[in-house]
């Protein structure tokens, strides 16, 4: 009688199975069906290999009820190395014997059989499981075109070969790992469709340029915009493999962008366009945006640490479960999501993160305020875009008003001969935006800014560091409107602290529209961190910016006469006589202060390319030092787990503590006082990022606890303020 070997069962009807051929051959199918022309046979390799070890007998005991732990994962990597030679059989090894746990580090050939590494597991003894042989057909795959294909524009350098080889692995096990998981819940589901989110490229198209062809176009400043547009319009209908949208503020770029996305999806008959966006902060701008424009042509896809589409009750039911579906492998056609997970999936070694690799293949991918790339991850962030544009047929838009040169920075840091176009050629028209005078003024006190800004209707003041911002606060606090942002504050608050600011701007512009008579209790001051830099849209009357890099000075000025209403805004550039002694290691200040005495107007497209050429030649070592050949000297030792521990893209010296702000953080704050486990996604909105000293004082002072969970929590919220954030003193604390 013949076995039946057995890969799944149904939880609720243990009778319903789902055989190792079965779930094999489905998995194989699907594996093709995502994969690149040139690993499409590799793949359904993979696929038809992959759990071989389920043929174990002690397996099959397990998968009928018995209480035993079987390793299976690694015996479908030692049948691939006894099937296939070198590199195919090495690539196979790792993302199989990954497919459950994650790919492992490669390891070293003294390896023991107990160590996690590859090396050490294809060691390990296994029962039989050579009946897989009798059942599945493993297909010969042509290694030396295989290799020839990975050897591609590796120039013969081990490193190029080493970080590429990298690369496609991740892609192969991404394909690999959501094959596996879409056959198996195809199973479990018991042919249950899934509805995906809807997205209609060509409406989404004519309501945008129904939308732009609605704006008008009288003023000088107007028509700049419209001829900037239409230049990058123009250009992008040529192919290319990244593009450069080197636009102004003020000049229109999200919808531009949006524009341009669409009809390259369109003419290229992508499968989905992927918005890349540095922070949660400007997300719901974004969204926001789309939403009004694109309306019921597009369903889209939010994927960010601070949104959570079963805690949105606004939301019909239908499209949650949808989402949340799309969301576990971004099978969707538009996608908005931040820097963070998009380069976490490019460098991570864990099944949850990677399985949506394969589905940015076929994408536009629209890289926002793309200065903002981290310069110690700046050659890995460039690679994983440089192979996406070259071998996962995806294309890539680099959007800023500040932009590198990155052309430049591609070819020396990812691949030589990408295909790269500027939109962008008359820098002429970039005059038009300048709406403000940038002043340098040297080191003041804290009371000569206070006094300096005492006469503007509105300001924003943005300080380095989030105790200034403090100080600063109870400086100007007893006088007109004063509101305070910075991440000592929870997100939480900084929604409602950004609204009030907004409705109390739109107030005075209302009342006051001439700027005159204001009087003292109406004008606005605005005291933040860098954070208000990143894309919250304000428009201020004059700025004042502690000094900083040029980037975060530009991007402070863009709050500055936003909207033109004056013939010039007034940016002030300062430093702070109390933080002199701090400013000697600050390589981007030090370059900004000698930008300012050689350019009378530091906004101007020269100074800026300047800027960036001087901040990468200093940081060449840096850009260079998180690139994955400097940890693996060969393919078969690339150490996946530990890179992707260590691969951390926001600087990690800070830490977290959530703060109790409303009835839901109570609930969840109790859970953890209770040892139960939380998402720390559900956490994201009530929580205020620290140095680890800050916490640990507050810990001395028995103001946190993390209850035994390594989540900490603020237990006194005497030393909490929501206008000011986290304290270090208690509110009622006296000596």
């Amino acid at each position: 009688m013949e076995k039946t070997y057995i890969a799944h069962t149904r939880k609720d009807d243990s009778t319903c199975i789902q055989t190792v051929k079965e779930h094999s051959e489905n998995t194989a199918r699907l594996c093709r069906e995502y994969a690149i022309p040139e690993m499409k046979d590799f793949l359904y390799a993979i696929g038809l290999i992959h759990d071989v070890g389920k043929f174990q007998p002690t397996f099959q005991r397990k998968i009928a009820g018995e209480n035993l732990r079987v390793e299976h994962s690694t015996c479908g990597a030692i049948a691939a190395r006894n099937t296939y030679d070198g590199i195919v059989s090495l690539m196979m090894e790792y993302c199989i014997a990954g497919h459950h746990s994650g790919i492992p580090d490669g390891g070293l050939p003294g390896d023991s059989p107990e160590m996690p590494t590859l090396q050490g597991r294809m060691k390990r003894d296994f029962e039989d499981f050579g009946s897989y042989k009798e059942e599945l057909e493993l297909p010969e795959i042509d290694s030396r075109s295989f290799g020839e294909f990975l050897m591609r524009d590796c120039c013969g350098k081990t490193e190029c070969f080493v970080d590429k080889f990298a690369f496609l692995t991740r892609y192969a096990f991404s394909c690999l790992v959501d094959a596996d998981s879409v056959d198996t819940a195809d199973f479990c589901r018991e042919g249950e469709p899934v509805r995906l989110l809807h997205g209609d490229f060509e409406a989404c198209l004519q309501r945008l340029n129904q939308r732009l062809g609605s704006f008008r176009c009288e003023t000088s400043l107007q028509k700049a915009r419209a001829q900037l547009q239409q230049q990058a319009f123009r250009r992008a209908k040529e192919d290319a493999e990244i593009y450069l949208l080197n636009m102004p503020t003020g000049s229109g770029k999200t919808l531009a962008s949006a524009k341009i996305a669409l009809e390259r999806a369109i003419a290229g008959n992508k499968k989905r366009i992927i918005y890349v966006i540095p922070y949660n902060s400007i997300i719901d701008q974004t969204v926001e945006e789309f939403e009004k424009t694109f309306r019921e042509d597009m369903e889209l896809l939010r994927h960010q640490s601070t949104f959570l589409y079963e805690e949105r009750e606004d939301l019909d039911e239908d499209y949650r479960r949808a989402a949340k579906y799309a969301a576990e492998n971004w099978d969707a056609k538009c996608i908005v999501t931040t820097a963070v997970p998009f380069f976490e999936t490019m460098c991570s070694n864990k099944r949850g993160k990677l399985r949506k690799l394969h589905n940015i293949s076929d994408s536009i991918i629209v890289f926002d305020e793309a200065h903002l790339m981290p310069v110690p991850y700046l050659q890995p962030c460039l690679q994983a875009v440089a192979y996406l544009t070259r071998y996962l047929n995806s294309e890539a838009l680099f959007l800023t008003a500040t932009m590198p040169d990155f052309e430049k920075l591609v070819r020396e840091y990812a691949l030589p001969d990408s295909d790269i176009k500027p939109l962008i050629e008359d820098l002429s028209l970039f005059s038009h935006f300048q709406k403000c005078r940038y002043t340098y003024l040297g080191a003041v006190t804290e009371d000569k800014l206070v006094e300096k800004g005492s006469a503007c209707p509105s300001k924003l003041i943005v300080v380095n560091r989030k105790t200034t911002a403090q100080a600063l606060f109870h400086l100007y606090k007893p006088s007109g409107k004063v509101f305070h942002l910075s991440t000592y504050m929870t997100p939480y608050d900084r929604k409602q602290i950004l609204k009030a600011i907004r409705k109390e701007l739109k107030l005075l512009q209302e009342d006051f529209p001439d700027e005159k008579d204001i009087s003292e209790d109406r004008r606005i001051t605005i005291i933040s961190t860098s954070l208000i830099e990143a894309g919250v849209d304000l428009d201020v009357h004059t700025v004042f910016r502690e000094t900083a890099g040029l980037d975060n000075i530009l991007q402070a000025g863009g709050r500055c006469n936003r909207e033109g209403r004056r013939e010039w805004g007034d940016v002030y550039i300062f430093d702070l006589e109390e933080g002199k002694e701090k400013r000697t290691g600050d390589v981007r200040s030090s370059l900004t202060r000698g930008l300012m005495q050689k350019y009378e107007d530091i906004s101007a497209p020269d100074c800026i390319r300047e800027y960036y050429d001087r901040l990468y030649f200093l940081n060449r070592d840096e850009i260079q030092k998180n690139t994955m050949h400097q940890s693996a000297k060969s393919a078969s030792a690339i150490p996946f787990r530990t890179y992707a521990k260590e691969f951390e893209l926001i600087d990690s010296k800070t830490v977290s503590l959530v703060v109790e702000r409303d009835e839901k953080s109570e609930r969840l704050v109790e859970k953890l006082r209770n040892g139960e486990s939380i998402s720390g996604r559900q956490l994201q909105n009530y929580i205020c990022s620290l140095y680890q000293w800050e916490l640990d004082d507050l810990v001395q002072q028995h103001a946190a606890d993390d209850f035994g969970t390594g989540i900490y929590c603020l237990t006194s919220l005497r030393y909490y303020d929501e206008y000011t954030g986290i304290s270090f003193t208690a509110t009622d604390f006296y000596i």
